[in-house]
């Protein structure tokens, strides 16, 4: 592989990883803040409001988990490789 090609693609997975964070963190946002804790007993409104914001917030925390350990992986698989290609086409 191109010195070129391998920058870019370890710049695609260092920006995988922060996509997730912030994906993950917005989601962190809506489980904490906007559904927070569910009423006692809230009329059919605020129970609707409640789960749809509960599904945003649950939805968005495993889109950014999966974002952040892929790309990391990824990133981890590139570092092995070069490391040991490396190390080989030396000798």
């Amino acid at each position: 592989m191109s010195k070129k090609f391998k920058n870019s693609i370890c710049k695609l997975c260092i920006s995988a990883i922060l996509a997730g964070c912030i994906i993950f963190l917005m989601g962190a946002y809506y489980c904490v803040i906007k559904a927070g804790i569910p009423y006692q007993d809230p009329p059919l409104e605020l129970q609707i409001q409640y789960a749809v914001n509960m599904g945003i917030g649950e939805q968005l925390v495993k889109n950014g988990f999966i974002l952040i350990v892929g790309g990391g992986m990824i990133r981890v698989i590139l570092w092995l490789s070069n490391k040991y290609l490396a190390g080989h086409y030396k000798k």
